[in-house]
């Protein structure tokens, strides 16, 4: 079992992560206490996730819990662009790292259902 904080995954989610704290502190006020706090606390979840899958035997259950959080998060930043609370250059560096995030928890999966 690897360290979780050392796969390339942990890394990338960790920059999300603080990509999303960073975004949703200019949030106004009418959406940092709801859809602000709800990013944070998704983008959060991811961790607990990747966290378990690493430590258990059956890592495909938590790499579906993952992806399940993961695929709510991207929804809710694609809401800050439609609500225009969130700029379109802010939004393409973070489809990079949701790109590179989502072809790592799949190939993991991939992997993980095989084994």
């Amino acid at each position: 079992m690897a360290l979780y904080s050392e796969l390339p995954i942990y890394r990338d989610s960790y920059n999300l992560l603080l990509t999303v704290f960073q975004v949703t502190s200019k949030f106004s006020h009418e959406y940092k206490y709801s859809l602000g706090q709800d990013m944070k606390r998704d983008a959060l979840c991811l961790f607990r996730n990747l966290y378990r899958a690493n430590k258990a035997k059956n890592k495909v259950e938590c790499l579906e819990d993952f992806m399940a959080d993961f695929e709510l998060l991207k929804l809710e930043i694609r809401m800050c662009v439609d609500l225009k609370i969130l700029p379109l250059k802010k939004m393409a560096e973070i489809s990079l790292l949701t790109d590179a995030i989502g072809k790592q928890v799949t190939s993991w999966r991939n992997k993980s259902k095989v084994s």
